[in-house]
This record gives structure tokens, sequence and C-alpha cells, in this order.
């Protein structure tokens, strides 16, 4: 007894908490008695939560006996309960416009709570024919944004929790899910003189997995690692209103210049490309092998569960001149479906619905063995692509990044492209991942949700598996009687020499259909700038090469020298500089200058626009939520 009244006060001083005692449960539904998978469920006033699960149901660890419970799913009215151990619930939440009530039935009996503000996502709807909508991400609206998953029980405990599962199953997950995960290191771009060096170059990148993957992060209570924070994919991952290309070529790019509202006395250069759309029946036939980890390490619901939704999404996409061939990897690769029409859904749905995790991942036979499909099928001037979904923890075999990435660059002389899909948390391999797309000619996109798939794989299908340019390439020719200096605003891992935007043997990125593409500079200008002589602050040219050729095209677009001041720009560019310095604040980047929170989430809510689905709004939430989660580390 007096040893713990001795360890007490050292117990409170700490701050340790004692281990959860009881298991709140419940299932969460519509008012028609649906499902609904991924409801967001948080005990009050704490990061403890979890979401539901495909039945709807949750279970809560929690040391109390009672506790108020905040529900929230996009699109529904959110709602506090109270529940209490061994009295499980069913809390049907409604629809629609904000009301003042929901109701929750608890071993039948009706009780009316106050509803609050909701937040992410449905069962997949029915699909419907998209024959011949066009592919473009403009004119396309994206479906609404993911649910939060669960937040981290004890986020700065250093505890484990458990995630709730389907009955029978248990996840221990550590309370650091970034334990096993692996970055590419990120040394932020800094100011360059054009004194020195007046040129900057780079490739393009449509990845958007940064984004995902740290909206993952803030909704489990956790601030991302700086190295997974990678501001260009934060930027890429919202569409922009750029004009659609008219002429001959499929790309078409757009400049504009503002004030910079982080920096006084700096000004910001958006560089905008939009690709051209593709109506689905002129969409070349695609010849798809998914390459699928069905390892030890792909267990789990947010794993080889989701990644099986996802896929079938995308088959429910498919025409009947497109075709699916399915190789598997874990100790052994196999083919467990031969090339398929994709007429036949029910068939490669069947063998998707069939896979099970388990066993070590030997993924570098697993890739050679779908290029070697791949090249079977070849389909002239079709799109021949893998598609690698895996969590990239290849721990087997050839494992290093850069024994795979010369597998890689040696198939895509093929004509095959490779898309990797991320799946998991704790052991994700970001930077493996990245540089089998990157080096593949394809892209990267982290799934965290099942929205999140549908928004890669079926909204933004033309765009995230269908090039219309390849090999794509920015310079920027700075004019140094106006131009003090400048800082590329990420790309970190895409920068070029100046001599590599003409050589046509150098690898960049690939441009989907009816996909934009952002990039900011943001510029010191000369003091006291000669401007008695007609010029521009800067000359940006781009080079890509078709699908089919390995010959480059150069265009050329003058900037402007007038600048609009930041009340006065657009909203892209407004957009694009309230995603930027999200992306600064949390690097904590050296160059943020006055950049807060607020001020982010401030200037990200009058540069809003058009928002039908609430990707932008979500983002204004995430940034809230970082600063709570600033806060409550500095006082830790």
């Amino acid at each position: 007894m007096k040893t713990w009244l001795l360890l007490l006060p050292l117990t409170l001083l700490l701050g340790i908490r004692p281990a959860p005692e009881y298991l709140l449960t419940g299932t969460v539904t519509e008012e028609n008695g649906a499902a609904l998978i991924g409801a967001s469920i948080v005990i009050k006033g704490t990061t403890q939560g979890t979401v539901s699960d495909i039945n709807g149901i949750f279970t809560l660890p929690s040391i109390d006996s009672c506790a108020i419970l905040v529900l929230a799913y996009t699109g529904f009215e959110s709602a506090e309960v109270t529940v209490c151990s061994g009295t499980p619930l069913v809390v049907k939440l409604r629809a629609g416009v904000q009301l003042d009530e929901v109701v929750v039935t608890a071993l039948g009996t009706r009780k009316k709570k106050q509803a609050m503000e909701a937040a992410p996502q449905r069962q997949p709807a029915s699909p419907r024919s998209t024959a011949n909508q066009p592919y473009n991400n403009q004119a396309t609206a994206p479906p609404p944004p993911p649910p939060p998953p669960p937040p981290s029980f004890m986020a700065y405990d250093q505890l484990a929790y458990t995630r709730a599962q389907p009955a029978g199953q248990s996840l221990s997950v550590p309370a650091d899910p970034t334990t096993r995960e692996g970055y590419a290191s990120i040394q932020e771009n800094g100011f360059i003189p054009t004194s020195q060096a007046n040129t900057s170059t780079f490739s393009i990148d449509v990845d958007a997995a940064s984004y995902s993957n740290t909206r993952r992060f803030l909704n489990e209570g956790q601030l991302p690692p700086k190295d997974a924070v990678r501001s260009e994919e934060m930027i890429n991952y919202f569409q922009y209103n750029y004009p659609p290309p008219t002429g001959e070529h499929p790309v078409q790019v757009v400049t504009e210049m503002a004030t910079c509202p982080w920096q006084e006395g700096h000004q910001l250069l958006l560089v905008g490309m939009r690709a051209a759309s593709m109506a689905k029946a002129d969409l070349p036939a695609a010849n798809f092998v998914f390459l699928l980890d069905v390892s030890g390490s792909m267990q789990g619901p947010d794993r080889l569960p989701l990644l099986v939704e996802s896929l079938q999404l995308l088959t429910d996409n498919l025409r009947e001149q497109d075709r699916v061939a399915i190789v598997v990897y874990a100790g052994a690769a196999g083919q467990v479906l031969e090339s398929t029409s994709g007429a036949d859904k029910n068939k490669i749905k069947e063998a998707l619905s069939r896979l099970r995790a388990g066993g070590s991942t030997a993924g570098a036979a697993g890739i050679q063995q779908a290029y070697d499909v791949a090249r079977a099928n070849f389909v002239a001037g079709g799109n021949n692509r893998v598609i690698l979904a895996t969590d990239g923890d290849f721990n087997v075999g050839v494992a290093s990044n850069e024994a795979l990435e010369a597998l890689v660059v040696r198939e895509r002389a093929s004509g095959v492209f490779l898309s990797v899909l991320g799946f998991g948390r704790g052991n994700l391999q970001d930077e493996k991942m990245e540089t089998l797309a990157d080096k593949g000619n394809g892209n990267f996109a982290y799934i965290d949700q099942l929205n999140e798939a549908k928004k890669v794989l079926v909204n933004e299908f033309g765009g995230t598996l269908f090039t219309v340019a390849k090999d794509v390439k920015i310079q920027v020719d700075f004019n140094p009687d106006l131009v003090a200096s400048y800082r590329l605003i990420g790309y970190e891992n895409r920068l070029l020499n100046n001599e590599d935007f003409t050589d046509d043997t150098k690898d960049a990125g690939e441009l989907g259909a009816g996909h934009t593409i952002t990039a900011l500079y943001e510029i010191v200008p000369v003091a006291r700038p000669d401007v008695s002589q007609p010029t521009t602050p800067a000359l940006v040219k781009m080079r890509y090469k078709l699908p089919t050729s390995e010959t480059s095209r150069q265009l050329d677009f003058p900037v402007r020298m007038d600048h609009n001041d930041w009340e006065q720009s657009s909203t892209n560019l407004r957009w694009a500089a309230a995603v930027a310095e999200f992306g600064m604040l949390l690097r904590d980047s050296k160059h943020k200058g006055i950049a807060t929170y607020e001020h982010c989430a401030q200037i990200a809510r009058q540069a809003m626009g058009r928002d039908p689905f609430g990707y932008r709004q979500e983002m204004v939430r995430l940034v809230t939520k970082a600063e709570q989660l600033t806060a409550a580390v500095a006082t830790h």
C-alpha cells in the first residue's frame, strides 16, 4: 500500500494512464438499417477511437465503464451518444441537411441526441455505365471524401491499441504507426539566386499518395513524419480549373503571378497544366495485369480486403475490349486468372474474392511474372499496364530498391507501364513503391479507404491509367533583371539537370487523360527593377512525348509582367498556395514565414470555390486537426 501511495504522485506527474478495462460496442446504420462502413467513433474529449467494420459494428476499449461517443460519417449528421460496457447500441444516423436529433436504439429503447456535423464513406452504389462520358478530371465531380480512419487510442502514451475488427479477429497496432514505414529523405528546396543559376528544371509528378497518407496520420491522431509530406503531391491531390488544350498538343499550360501570403515582399508563380480528356469509348483497349501482394503482411481490413474491394470497383469500369489477368505473390508467385475480357466481370471478381493473405513476400518474382503475362497478351497501340497492389514490404528475394528499380527499368522498354497502389499502415514502404512507379512509367496512389479507391480507379480512371503524354518536363528561365532568387515548392525528388530537359533518353513523369498538374515557385523580386523596356519575369518551357513516340516536342509560354495582389488572384493560385502552406507547416519549414495553421485555414476557406463533395472542406478540417495535434505535442 505504501509503495502504491509513493508511486501515485509519479504516475500522475508522468501522465501514465491505466490500460483499458472495458469494451464499448455497437452498430452504426442508416435509418433504413443499412450498415455504415467506416463510420468514425471517438470517445468525446480524447483521441481514442475506431471505425465501424463491414457490418457497421464497432468495438472500442475504454478505461471507463461508460463514455460519451461522437459518431460521424460523411453525408450524415453526426451524433453524441452515451454507451456502457455490456450494453450494445444500434445508432441510426440521418442523411441530408443539418438536423436537431438522431434516433438511437439501445435494447429497444429510443433516445434523442443532439446531432453535429458529419464525416466520411458510404457503401459503394451500383456502378453506372460511363461508356461515353469524358475522362476529364475537371468536368467529373469527385466522390465524397473518404472517412477518417480510426484515431490512435493513445497517441501520446506510447501504448498499443486494438482496432475494431469483424467478429473473431483482432489486430494489434503500435501507437506509432511509422515504426516500420519507409520514406525517402527530403531536403527542402531553398532559394537560388538568379545570379548563380537562373534556370530550374524538373519532371512533373502526378502522384497524390502523400496527401491521402498524411490524411491517414492526422485522422489517427498523429502528425505525419516530415518526410511523408511531399508538397507537390499535397497540391496535386486537388483538381484545378485550368482551360483544356484546344490545338494539336494534348497538354495546355497556364501561368499566373501573385503576391505571397506567408512572406511579405515575395511573389508566387503558378505553373498549371491540363491534359486532354478522352471519352471512355475512345480510350485504347487495356491489357491489365493485377499484381497482388497476398503475403502475411497484407492481413488486416485496411490491406487485402480493401485491395479486393478497390479492384472490384475498377473491374466494374472495364469494357469488353479490356482484359485483366491476375498474378499473386507471397512465398512464391503464381497466376490465378488468365487474361479475361472485361465483359466477364463476375469471373474477375470471383478470382479476387478468393484471395487470402499469408506467407512471406517475394515481390521481385511476382513483378517479373506479371511483366511476362502482360507481354504475352500485349495489345499493339493499347494500354498495357501492370497494376501492383501492396504495402511494399518485400522481405524475401530481390529486396533492395536498386535491384527492383533495375528490373522495372529493363521491362518498361517493352511498352508495359507499371502503376502502384499502396495499402496498409505500420509497415508501409512508401519510398519503395514510389520508386517502382516512377521507374515503371506509372503513378503511385495510397488507398486509405474505399472512397479513395473510387476517386483513383473510377472517377479518375482515365487520368490514373491512360497516358496521353509521357516524359513531361518543365524548365523555367527566370529573368535576372526582375527576379533576384526563386525556390520551387516541392518536387525535391523530381529535380533534373538543365541539360536533361532536351535529352530524350532521360525519364520523366507521365500525364493521364484529364489530369491537372500544378507547380508553385516562391520568388524574391529585384528591389529596383528596370521596367522601362517590355520584358517577362520568366519563360516556362515544357517538353513531352506522345505515348508511342520517343521524340519530344517543346512548347514555350512567356510569363506576363503584371501580377495580381493576393486578393485579386485566381482561386486556382490561392488554393494551391493554401495547400503549399499546409505542407510547410507539417514539415515545419524554415521558409514558412508568418504561416500558422489558423492563417492556412483562413486563406483556404477564402479560396475554396466550388466544392460539391467536400474535398477542400475536408482539408480545412485536417488543418484544424493538425493545429490541435501540434499543440498537444508541445505540451508533452
